[in-house]
């Protein structure tokens, strides 16, 4: 038995002893971290891309509970606001409906929606980096979902016998302009969050898990954003004519192999010069120790990042919806 969506006090309002912001914000940038595996390193990279292209936003972090205490530290020290979230459980059975079985935790992205203190975030996987300011995002005109095209031939290849099929049977036809959910632009709303839940009970399971599933919900309100804003990796070689490698903005690392943290240069595709640049510039920003929370703090007096104090940044849970389904997508975190 699924338990009911708690009130909106319960979504939004953090933990009274925790410490806040020093000053109300209305706009900031969210990621996702589960389990207790490397891609917290990610996460700190992300946050330390943003400080160095001097975004003038915070960076939430939504964890679930398996997260270590130690990796909450980390980025809460790294001036994270660290921010607790339920899982969005599905049922086993449905696992070896998706292109991979580790995409079902995914899903959780959906709580997002509820951090309704923030009148827009922009969504960022935490194999992304930002390597320009993107600032400009926030001042999109609301009501649209914004994201970048993504390569159907990456995903749903239908002149490829091999490839992943849309369920066309069970869903109709794929949406006309199919995006890449690494990267997005949102408006979190309870309504629009309750909506999500209640839709995704229904939803049959699809290969590419929350992405096909946001790429229906949205697929009315969606409107397309340069592919500056976030280059799926495996542009470089599928699309090059596509790609302008100097004006890109942010880079998707979702391809097998091209995690910087965990690169060896022997995977398929992964010996090319313009990753390894990819990989090495991922690195040099990693590594600088000026970009740290505390050695920021002091050399710049705080600046846009003393909106948060790294100490006990972790707020409580969102009680939310846990969905018994009967049918359901299951969610992932790079489409390779």
């Amino acid at each position: 038995m699924a338990t009911e969506i708690t009130n909106a006090t319960t979504l939004s309002k953090p933990n009274s002893a925790v410490t806040r912001p020093l000053k109300p914000l209305t706009r900031a940038y969210v990621t996702f971290l589960a389990g207790d595996g490397d891609y917290v390193k990610g996460v700190v990279g992300l946050m330390k891309g943003l400080r160095k292209v001097r975004s003038k936003y915070p960076l939430v972090v939504a964890v679930l509970p398996d997260v270590p205490k130690e990796h909450s530290k980390i980025l809460a020290d790294q001036g994270c606001i660290v921010r607790e979230i339920e899982a969005v459980s599905l049922p086993e059975k449905y696992q070896n409906q998706f292109a991979r079985a580790y995409y079902a935790i995914n899903y959780s992205k959906i709580r997002i929606w509820g951090f309704v203190e923030y009148s827009k975030m922009i969504y960022l996987d935490g194999d992304v980096q930002v390597y320009d300011n993107i600032d400009d995002l926030f001042d999109l005109p609301d009501g649209h979902f914004y994201a970048v095209m993504d390569c159907l031939c990456y995903a749903y290849n239908q002149r490829c016998p091999d490839a992943l099929q849309w369920p066309e049977a069970e869903l109709g036809p794929p949406p006309a302009i199919y995006f890449n959910a690494g990267m997005f632009v949102l408006e979190p709303s309870l309504s629009t969050y309750r909506d999500l839940i209640r839709t995704l009970e229904i939803t049959p399971p699809t290969p590419f898990a929350e992405q096909d599933f946001l790429n229906i919900y949205f697929r009315d309100t969606y409107h397309p954003i340069p592919p500056i804003y976030n280059l799926v990796i495996a542009m470089l070689w599928r699309h090059p004519e596509f790609v302008e490698l100097e004006r890109v903005k942010v880079v998707h690392y979702c391809y097998a192999g091209s995690k910087p943290w965990r690169y060896t240069g022997k995977e398929e595709n992964m010996d090319r010069d313009d990753i390894k640049m990819l990989v090495k510039k991922w690195w040099n920003i990693y590594n600088d120790e000026s970009l740290d929370y505390k050695n920021y703090v002091c050399s710049t007096g705080g600046g846009s990042y003393r909106a948060c104090e790294p100490a006990n940044l972790l707020t409580s849970p969102i009680r939310g919806w846990r969905p018994s389904l009967r049918n359901g997508p299951i969610g992932h975190l790079d489409p390779f």
